[in-house]
């Protein structure tokens, strides 16, 4: 293997993956609880921290709940509209790339 490819090959390795924030979306039928539980059982916020993103979403019509990889951040949006759907809610969660 060549100087320059032991270069790019290590380059590669080294890259970081790209990350991805999930938002989730006001509405006007979702209940606030409801999205608080989301942030608690989904995302992993404490109490609190679910209370505050609650209320940007509402206030500001969204917010980002988390930044992760590509993989995690598709199955916290599925996780989203499962339990949305589950529970009778058109709650909306979509990722975006950082």
């Amino acid at each position: 293997m060549s100087r320059i490819e032991e270069e790019l090959e290590s380059e590669l390795i080294l890259a970081e993956p790209t990350k991805y924030k999930v938002l989730l979306h006001n509405d006007d039928y979702t209940t606030m609880d409801f999205v608080v539980d989301i942030l608690v059982s989904v995302f992993h916020k404490n109490i609190n921290q679910a209370e505050e993103i609650m209320i940007v979403i509402h206030k500001s019509g969204k917010a980002v709940c988390g930044i992760y990889t590509f993989e995690i951040a598709e199955t916290k949006v599925y996780q989203v509209k499962e339990l949305a759907k589950s529970n009778g809610f058109p709650l909306l969660a979509t990722m975006e790339e950082v």
